[in-house]
């Protein structure tokens, strides 16, 4: 193309080559587009902040995190819960230990008690039936000779005291006899009867002149103790009772002697009814 000037001879534009030809398809570099607005720009919506705009626009917010304590209800309840568990399975192995022991050795443990075997081996030989009153070196006694019948020991509570000499028998059957001092409070005499009211190899009787306000005897073995509510009492039933008989679990408890009064009947069938005297 040539331009013409008044006057004067047509000049050529000079056109500098880059030495490159313009892709095909593409507008060569004076004819691109121009860019729309807000190309470029993070979001590429329009009047999207840039960053570092001079402060301009804002800053991307960091969450906070709100740290929450600890439940400690729960924790201190489990913990209770797993103690009281620990302590259940550990009473029960004791237990189950102790049950293994042989009766002997539990009696030994049983603090208080007097082991008269070990004083006096002629005192449990048994089998030693006498009439009369017999004089018994403890109070109450514990063995030694006694009358041929024997006291009723099905669970039996007598309200007033028996023979000494009836209830030896009992004893050496292999029973429990708990006494007491006439004038106990009701409400423990109430408890040792609960312990013992229908149970076999268990009889229970007031007693004059106990040094303590409660005496337990069984063949051999003497504990005395201040009131109904210690604990000696049901160990020493539960270790004693039968198994302190020198004649063996079915030695007999019923068709004995049911009266009361101290004085022992001779020459009476255990089975007859008795009328009480003193």
């Amino acid at each position: 193309m040539s331009i013409s000037t008044p006057g004067g001879p047509e000049r050529r534009p000079t056109v500098v080559s880059t030495g490159k030809k313009p892709a095909a398809g593409r507008p060569a570099a004076g004819d691109k587009p121009a860019a729309k607005a807000g190309a470029g720009r993070p979001g590429g919506g329009k009047g999207a902040p840039r960053p570092g705009a001079g402060g301009k626009g804002r800053k991307p917010v960091t969450p906070v995190k709100v740290s929450q304590g600890r439940s400690w209800g729960p924790i201190a309840l489990f913990a209770a819960v797993g103690v009281l568990a620990v302590a259940i399975i550990g009473i029960g192995a004791w237990s189950v230990y102790q049950g293994a022991q042989p009766w002997q050795k539990r009696a030994d443990a049983i603090n208080g008690m007097v082991d008269f075997r070990k004083k006096d081996k002629d005192l449990v030989k048994g089998g030693n039936h006498q009439p009369g009153t017999i004089k018994y070196e403890q109070s109450p006694p514990v063995g030694g000779p006694h009358n041929q019948a024997w006291q009723n020991c099905m669970g039996d509570v007598y309200p007033a005291p028996i023979a000494n000499e009836h209830a030896v028998h009992s004893m050496e059957h292999g029973t429990v006899w708990i006494t007491y001092r006439p004038d106990l409070p009701a409400d423990q005499v109430a408890k040792l009867e609960s312990k013992v009211k229908g149970k076999e190899k268990l009889m229970l009787s007031p007693y004059e002149g106990l040094d303590k306000p409660i005496s337990l005897q069984a063949w051999g073995f003497q504990l005395k103790v201040d009131n109904a509510d210690d604990g000696r009492i049901d160990e020493f039933i539960k270790t004693l009772r039968v198994n302190a008989s020198i004649e063996g679990p079915n030695a007999l408890c019923d068709q004995g002697i049911t009266a009361t009064g101290t004085t022992p009947r001779d020459n009476v069938q255990p089975n007859m009814p008795e009328q009480p005297t003193q």
